[in-house]
């Protein structure tokens, strides 16, 4: 492997080639799949963090403490995942997309089943939340390089003019686990408190059981991405991705992180946050939470292709942009519309939610982020970027907003003024990125960078 930083020999891939249909297809059902499960096991625990854990595996604390406390051990898993996206990123530029795909997928899955078969604080005291965190923890571990890694082969694998509709099925993948996790939610909610606090809890957990097996059988028959084998079969894929972005990179990997934190802050805001939000200041049931958000997911999903598509048109930088600023205005309006109690009025802030932050602002990111970055470390740039900025914004999101909601005595102007801030940044972040439409992915040169600039960076 040539670790010396000068460039590669120029590619023999023809950056106009047809796509291979069937490794196309069976790399936009990896990433679907794949993703699904990673979401489907985040919003299982977002919903039960809001909903029950504060009661399961924080009892001794008020209400408000123990909301606090549940969102503290949902960051965890966020903060894990830049690690996780540090070690992958090693190998994923080395080794090839797949294989972190399927470690990624055992790691996840079999985090979450191990959280299904905890014993809570009433069984073995504090011990208790501390595994809790410790399985939160090695779920964002596996989670770090997750969407990155399908994304990147996704974006490798398509060809030109149809990378933005295949590579957000990504983020259809992970509307879907959202709507999974909450006709779960739905399911056994239908049982009595008792019941749903002593075993229901745990079925939940214990599901992912069946989409990780799924998801294993579809991703063990996956193709490597035409981009990576060249790179192998030349012997120029560097042995410290890591070490090259922090080299040459830099710029595209700063880029990915500012115009993420605004949206995975805003996202989970909308995933986790408002559940507990809606039952504890709006007074709305608990059991109208998963529903609101099996709406939104569906409505994000589609969203989230009809972005990638229309970026497929007009191009990655508008569509982008003009979700960013729509964010930043969102806030204001959907919690006058929340503190309303109204059915209808909850459901369309949500959906506009999931639109916008959630699914749809994310679905542009699975092709635009991979075309940010030459060749030799796509995979750990988009990782890295990924990863740290979801940690920044997605995994302490909640707990900044509940904490704001404590400190100001319920109010919500705070909250919103911490979600279009953040998001204010993104929208800055967008606008100052290049257009990456159709790039030529086999380049060894970052977007916007001139071929030399590869070496002197």
């Amino acid at each position: 492997m040539d670790t010396s930083g000068t460039p590669p020999n120029p590619s023999t891939l023809d950056p106009d080639r047809p796509a291979d249909p069937k490794a196309t297809r069976k790399a936009a059902w990896a990433g679907l799949v794949g993703t699904t499960l990673e979401q489907y096991d985040f919003v299982i625990y977002g919903t039960a963090s809001a909903l029950v854990f504060s009661s399961l595996f924080f009892p001794n604390v008020s209400p408000a403490a123990g909301i606090l406390a549940s969102f503290s051990a949902y960051a965890v898993g966020f903060l894990a995942r830049p690690l996780g996206g540090l070690f992958f990123s090693r190998y994923g530029d080395r080794f090839g997309r797949k294989w972190i795909l399927v470690a990624t997928l055992l790691l996840m899955g079999g985090s979450t089943l191990l959280i299904g078969l905890l014993p809570t604080y009433e069984t073995i005291g504090v011990l208790a939340p501390v595994l809790l965190v410790l399985c939160r923890f090695f779920q964002g571990f596996g989670a770090g390089a997750e969407q990155a890694g399908a994304a990147t082969l996704l974006t490798e694998t398509v060809g030109r003019g149809r990378r933005g509709r295949y590579a957000s099925l990504v983020m259809v993948g992970a509307a879907l686990g959202t709507a999974l996790g909450a006709v779960v939610w739905i399911a056994v909610q239908q049982l009595p408190e008792e019941q749903l606090m002593s075993w229901g809890w745990r079925l939940v957990f214990l599901s992912s059981l069946i989409v990780t097996i799924v998801a294993m059988v579809i991703r063990r028959k996956l193709d490597e991405s035409p981009v990576f084998a060249e790179l192998k079969d030349n012997h120029v894929a560097p042995a410290k991705p890591a070490g090259e972005v922090f080299r040459h990179g830099r710029r595209p990997m700063l880029l990915v992180l500012f115009m993420n934190v605004g949206t995975s802050a805003q996202s989970y805001t909308f995933q986790v946050f408002i559940a507990s939000y809606l039952v504890m200041q709006v007074g709305v049931d608990s059991s109208f939470v998963p529903p609101v958000l099996l709406i939104g997911a569906i409505c994000g999903g589609i969203a989230a292709f009809g972005f990638g598509s229309l970026s497929d048109r007009v191009g990655r930088r508008p569509v982008y942009v003009g979700i960013m600023a729509g964010i930043v205005l969102l806030p204001w309006p959907a919690f006058v519309a929340l503190n309303t109690g109204d059915p209808i009025a909850i459901v369309v802030t949500i959906v506009i939610g999931f639109v916008l932050a959630v699914n749809g602002g994310v679905g542009v990111q699975m092709s635009y982020f991979p075309e940010l970055f030459g060749s030799r470390y796509r995979y750990a740039g988009v990782t890295l970027g990924r990863e740290f900025s979801s940690a920044l914004g997605g995994g302490v999101a909640p707990l900044i907003c509940a904490a704001l909601l404590s400190a100001f005595t319920g109010s919500w102007i705070p909250v919103a003024i911490y979600m279009s801030l953040i998001a204010l940044v993104s929208l800055i972040a967008a606008w100052m990125a290049p257009e990456t439409l159709d790039r030529d992915l086999t380049v060894p040169h970052d977007a916007g960078a001139r071929p030399r600039d590869e070496v002197s960076a």
